[in-house]
């Protein structure tokens, strides 16, 4: 017998759909591109994105909010590392008109050279350290083997991006690798 598209183990109102998006193109991935070894230069420490991966976030942007997309988020779940919350911010944050929101990013965070962007009209945003590319535990802090998987404080990131919810995020330290 050939199942219906409708028909599952579940009722499809009572399913979620997740998308998965990986950060646009970081400063990192440009040089780590070239030498491989670039990617251990304490100079792409949470690394921000480039230009073109900001052309990237714009394009992504654009489509979900064309292809009605952005109508159907309920929640926007993103790893605490700088490019990463660039690029979700970028794609699914909202509008920004200094009342009635908080912003969720404030102008020109973490090189950015951007406009402040809204919480207006948009789902809410979590930071998750788990969501985290490479992460390896060393007692109960998370490290990056490289720098540019390594965070800034939260403390820092909550100035820069003030309508995040940072509460899942279980230390406040910096995540670096003492040499």
């Amino acid at each position: 017998m050939e199942a219906k598209l409708s028909q599952g183990l579940y009722p499809l109102h009572r399913c979620k759909t997740i998308h998965l998006v990986r950060h646009a193109q970081g400063v990192h991935n440009v040089e780590g591109e070239k030498n491989f070894d670039a990617y251990l230069s304490e100079d792409f420490f949470d690394a921000h994105l480039t230009p073109f991966g900001w052309q990237q976030v714009d394009n992504l942007h654009k489509h979900v909010k064309t292809s009605g997309i952005s109508n159907r988020i309920e929640l926007v779940v993103v790893s605490p590392l700088l490019r990463t919350l660039q690029t979700a911010i970028g794609t699914f944050g909202g509008e920004y008109n200094g009342v009635d929101a908080p912003p969720l990013m404030i102008a020109g965070a973490g090189n950015s050279g951007r406009h402040t962007i809204g919480s207006l009209n948009c789902p809410p945003f979590i930071a998750v350290e788990s969501c985290r590319e490479y992460l390896i535990w060393y007692g109960y802090l998370p490290f990056g083997v490289h720098p540019c998987d390594r965070r800034s404080n939260i403390t820092k990131y909550c100035e820069l991006f003030p309508a995040i919810d940072f509460s899942l995020i279980e230390t406040e330290k910096k995540c670096f690798v003492e040499a």
